[in-house]
């Protein structure tokens, strides 16, 4: 009997992704699927009151966020890129919303706790397989347009 090393991948130009990688971005996942679990489907199913219009809008996002990121835990390669999305938006408001406002001396302390939350996306880029993301996004021909 042989045993697996690594998982192979749909097209032979894509490297093969190692199972501790997977089972790494499993965890990535998961801990996204518990944290929003815990914090955002309680909010969002018992919610009284009419939320006001962006609070709706962030809840919904984040509640269908954490279903892609549920599909994430039996599909880590193909989910990659909701991970990706989260990478962005966060080092994107990192470099622009929080970064300024630290030089500044102007965090504020609604800002401050979204810079807490936001922080642990640090450790996605160790995670990430970067070279199957760059063989798949980058170099892999796109479907036809027609």
């Amino acid at each position: 009997m042989t045993s697996v090393t690594s998982v192979t991948s749909v097209t032979p130009d894509i490297p093969p992704v190692s199972p501790l990688r997977l089972n790494l971005l499993r965890v990535l996942y998961g801990i996204v699927v518990l944290g929003l679990g815990a914090v955002v489907w309680p909010r969002l199913l018992h919610r009284t009151p009419p939320y006001e219009l962006m609070e709706g809008v962030v809840a919904c996002m984040l509640a269908a966020f954490s279903l892609l990121c549920a599909l994430g835990l039996r599909y880590p390669l193909a989910m990659l890129p909701v991970l990706l999305w989260e990478l962005l938006w966060k080092g994107l408001w990192l470099l622009t919303v929080a970064l300024p406002l630290w030089r500044a001396g102007a965090l504020d302390e609604p800002t401050w706790a979204v810079l807490v939350s936001v922080l642990p996306i640090l450790a996605f880029p160790l995670l990430m397989p970067w070279r199957y993301l760059w063989q798949r996004y980058v170099k892999q021909h796109g479907d036809r347009w027609r």
